[in-house]
Order: C-alpha cells, then structure tokens, then sequence
C-alpha cells in the first residue's frame, strides 16, 4: 500500500495525551482485508433467516437500519425485539486469517505513552479475537464495546460521555482514533483530539462542515504511530527522555 504523508491541521504531542481511545475495524488492521464484508454477509444472513425474507431484501433492511439507527443490531432491537448477544455472537463468527499480525504496530504502542482502549460497535470477545491475532492485546486496558455501550451505537453522543465518566478520562488530554469520520464529531465536542484514518468509501468521509473537527488525517495506524513514537528509527518518543 502506498502511503501518503499525514494531513495535519493541529499537530498532536503524544506527552499531551494521557488516554488514546482506537476504534477497531478497519482502524486498527487495513480496511484491505475485507473483514468486514465477512461480517456484512453474515448480517444479511441473520436478517434473511430471521425474518424468512430473500437476501436481498434481507440487504435492503439491513442498510436501511444502518442509515436509520447506526448499526442493523440497533434496528433489530427496536423493531424486532431480538437477543442482541444471539446476534454478535453469531455476525462476528468470521475467519480473521487475512488479518496480518503487525511488529510495527506492537512496537509502536509500545513505545507510546499513555493508557490505550478499543471503543467499538461490535462485541468486545470478538474485539479481543482481533486484537490477539494483530499481536497487540497486550497495549490496551480495555475494551469499550456495544454492549458496555448499552447498545448505543457511534456516533450517538451518550456513550462517548459514559466511557469518559467510567474510565476517568479527562477529554482534553485524550485521543480518538477512528477510520469513520463523522464517529470522531462527538469525541471533538468533548474536547479530544482526533485522527482519522483515511479511506474511499463515502460513508467513511467527513461531512464538509465537520472537517474541522479532525485534527490529523492518515493512511495506517501503525505508520503513523510508527513516525510518532520514533518506533521506525529507534528514537525515543519526541520529547521524552530515553529510559
């Protein structure tokens, strides 16, 4: 993958950030697995059988729950009173082997100061599942998921404020990482910083008069971390003295 130098309009200091909050799909391994049409096709699935229709018409909901309530889970809920644990245990049921273990992402974290956390849509086991086969499960403290959500999806404000209040974050010294622009809004209004992990999908840009709202844009995580910590060169993270 060929990748661009970072687009920055407000630079960020790691020593500034006591809390770096990583959304996970596509975020924290390249959107160029497809993970995700894994766990799309398995949605459509669940839907079709769910409600005896054809899958396309299975696909016709399921986008139009997503547009509606932010995730197909949410609209399940509301309108069909599902078990939502039924449903992630059977959605993210998937093949995670085009996820490639990342050395420069383990390093990089490593180097980085300051408590990590995956705030996700989806299932924290299944997060877990994903950050294990990165090689990175070790950086983070915890793992934010749909469920400690209450089933409140991104971009919804409400669950933004409870993962500060239950993890003691101060907004003002903490980072949202998140390939999903519009998902980096609420994080900005409560005062973090925020990257944005680039991509073509025009669900995953953001909104022209949101663009302010992101402070850094750029192609991969571990690259990016990689420059900011000095990982790829062996130097010490900037400002920070050698152990």
């Amino acid at each position: 993958m060929l990748v661009s130098a970072p687009t920055v309009r407000r630079p960020i200091d790691p020593n500034a950030i006591d809390v770096w909050v990583f959304d996970l799909d596509n975020t924290l391994y390249p959107a160029s697995t497809n993970l995700f049409d894994q766990i799309d096709r398995r949605i459509g699935s669940y839907i079709a059988s769910l409600l005896e229709v054809t899958h396309d018409e299975a696909r016709r909901r399921q986008k139009h729950w997503f547009r509606q309530y932010g995730t197909s889970l949410k609209g399940l809920m509301v309108e069909h009173a599902i078990d939502p644990d039924d449903y992630l245990s059977y959605v993210h049921d998937i093949d995670l082997t085009p996820v490639p273990p990342s050395p420069m992402l383990e390093q990089a974290l490593a180097r980085l100061p300051g408590r990590k956390l995956v705030y996700t849509n989806a299932s924290a086991p299944y997060a877990h599942r994903v950050l294990n086969r990165i090689g990175i499960a070790d950086h983070f403290e915890t793992v934010y998921d749909i469920v400690a959500a209450a089933y409140v999806p991104k971009p919804v404000p409400a669950p933004y404020r409870a993962l500060v209040a239950r993890h003691d974050i101060d907004p003002r010294r903490a980072c949202m990482v998140e390939d999903i622009a519009h998902n980096l809004e609420p994080a900005a209004a409560l005062g973090m910083r925020t990257v944005w992990v680039r991509g073509k999908a025009a669900w995953r840009q953001p909104r022209r008069e949101a663009e302010a709202h992101v402070d850094v844009e750029i192609d991969t995580v571990a690259e990016w971390l990689a420059v900011l910590t000095g990982a790829r060169h062996g130097r010490p993270v900037p400002h920070m003295a050698p152990d």
